[in-house]
């Protein structure tokens, strides 16, 4: 047997021909062998985007209020022990090799996908190390997922949009069958999306569960609702929450998340109470990497795991709130499953000039193929292509530094490389600042490539008046598109999870 973590990982990726089976025949057996019967409450989080964040959230505020936490989540940003929690430490090798190990010696010749090992083997941390409650995100849809092998006492679904259409379906009512399926009998199914799937409010109503849905069970009000700011109150059908702090997650839908959090909270408060003063802590203590994480210092970087449209129009809407800037780099690099035209037009507005770089990976899109995506959706800004998000998110941070701009790093967690053109910065912002002006401009390098729509004028979008008419003098760097571009951005900044 493999007798390092890093061994145990590239074993798991051979074992089956697939990196995604859906399907709970297989886990389900080996889970029976394993005798995998937790005796502690499971809460399983799913959805298309906030998922990570609410587990963060009901991770931090059940440790405040003193509960040993069991924490499965994915897919890890640098190290696969971000997967597993517990007591809200990372799992160390040696405990995860131990339960690979287990898993392995009970599964014979059933073949388990890299997923449906390492959901097997953080159960099997957790009951080897009697956490109260496991909290458990799901990879993938919800109903076929590895986790939805194990019963929950309450589920959650964050949102519902549209991504993974070859494994969940094209419309949003598909998908949300999907999700619905982790949903329990006789227990609270929690819903966070505003606008509420009619599949949701049906799967519960066939199975008997009790949805519960942010606007209606339960719900928040925001600072400027007759509160003082940066106060918020929450209520539910069991009671309210008011003048809690905003959670330590930033963005624009996080009291969406902290409410989907409570809620999940309110409908195990028999079985695990938790105090306000846990509440508040756990609010103000959470933390959680990539999720429009701003980095200190100069220039300013931004990590955010957005990969679909959905994320992006998040992102949108979190970079048009903060202080404008006169302008923006993107360091972009996504999956080429993904909607790439999507996240670009979602982002076109804010971004000034996109450093597009290839992702070294079976499902990773070049850099070629990503900029051409930009220039069919007709971008304003200018495109440059790298190698890696290394060599992109190097080049922004010079040009930032020796002209005063904003640079933004978009797309996914894995790139490697040199860039492929590198004219300057200067010459870039000079340009762009003279078509602001109306004035004549110079041709760009061959290795610049222009969007068609690049002399057109930008929309006067407020995120856009804002930044030209109170342009800010520090700089901005946003990483975005995927995991691995964040992945790849932490790595190169030296940075920790």
């Amino acid at each position: 047997m493999p007798s390092t973590l890093a061994d145990w990982l590239i074993y798991l990726e051979s074992l089956h021909p697939k990196t995604i089976a859906l399907g709970l025949e297989r886990v389900a057996q080996v889970k029976q062998r394993l005798n995998l019967g937790p005796d502690f409450p499971i809460i399983v989080v799913g959805g298309t985007n906030g998922k990570g964040s609410v587990c963060a959230m009901l991770e931090s505020m059940l440790h405040a209020a003193g509960y040993r936490v069991g924490c499965y989540t994915s897919p890890h940003l640098l190290h696969y022990n971000e997967r597993v929690h517990i007591a809200k430490r990372q799992a160390s090798d040696a405990e995860l090799c131990a339960s690979f190990e287990k898993i392995e010696q009970a599964r014979g010749e059933i073949p388990l996908t890299y997923f449906e090992f390492g959901t097997l083997a953080a159960m099997q941390c957790f009951i080897e190390h009697k956490v109260e409650v496991a909290i458990l995100e799901v990879g993938l849809g919800g109903r076929l997922d590895a986790v939805n092998a194990f019963d929950s006492d309450c589920a959650v679904v964050a949102s519902v949009d549209i991504d993974h259409v070859d494994y969940l379906g094209e419309t949003r009512e598909q998908i949300a069958f999907e999700k619905a399926g982790i949903f329990r009998s006789g227990k609270v199914a929690i819903c966070a999306d505003s606008d509420v799937p009619q599949a949701i409010r049906t799967h519960a109503q066939q199975i008997g569960a009790e949805l519960w849905c942010i606007g209606s069970e339960f719900g928040f009000s925001p600072a400027g609702e007759g509160l003082p700011k940066g106060q918020w109150n929450y209520r539910s059908l069991t009671g309210a929450r008011n003048a809690l702090p905003y959670p330590a997650l930033r963005g624009a839908f996080q009291l969406h998340n902290a409410s989907a959090a409570l809620a999940a909270l309110d409908a195990l408060k028999d079985k695990l109470p938790v105090s306000m003063a846990a509440v508040r802590r756990g609010l103000v203590e959470v933390h959680l990497a990539g999720r429009f994480q701003v980095v200190p210092g100069r220039p300013q970087l931004i990590l955010d795991v957005a990969h679909n449209p959905h994320a992006a129009r998040s992102l949108a809407q979190n970079l048009a709130d903060m202080p404008p800037c006169p302008h923006t780099f993107a360091v972009f690099a996504m999956l080429k499953d993904k909607d790439m035209a999507g996240v670009a037009r979602a982002l076109d507005a804010h971004i000034d000039t996109w450093l597009v770089a290839g992702i070294d990976a079976p499902r990773g899109a070049s850099a070629a193929e990503l900029a051409q995506v930009l220039q069919s959706v007709g971008v304003r800004g200018v495109i440059q292509t790298f190698d890696n998000v290394a060599a992109a998110l190097r080049h922004a941070c010079n040009a930032a530094d020796e002209n005063g701009g904003c640079d933004s790093a978009n797309g996914s967690l894995r790139s490697g490389g040199e860039p492929v053109g590198l004219p300057l910065a200067g010459a870039l912002l000079m340009e762009q600042l003279a078509f602001r002006l109306g004035e004549p401009t110079t041709p760009a390098k061959s290795l610049v490539m222009r969007s068609s729509r690049l002399r057109e004028p930008p929309p006067d979008t407020p995120s856009r008046t804002r930044r030209l008419r109170a342009p800010c003098r520090e700089c901005r760097i946003a990483a975005f598109g995927s995991f691995y571009t964040v992945a790849q951005a932490m790595a190169a900044k030296g940075l920790k999870y």
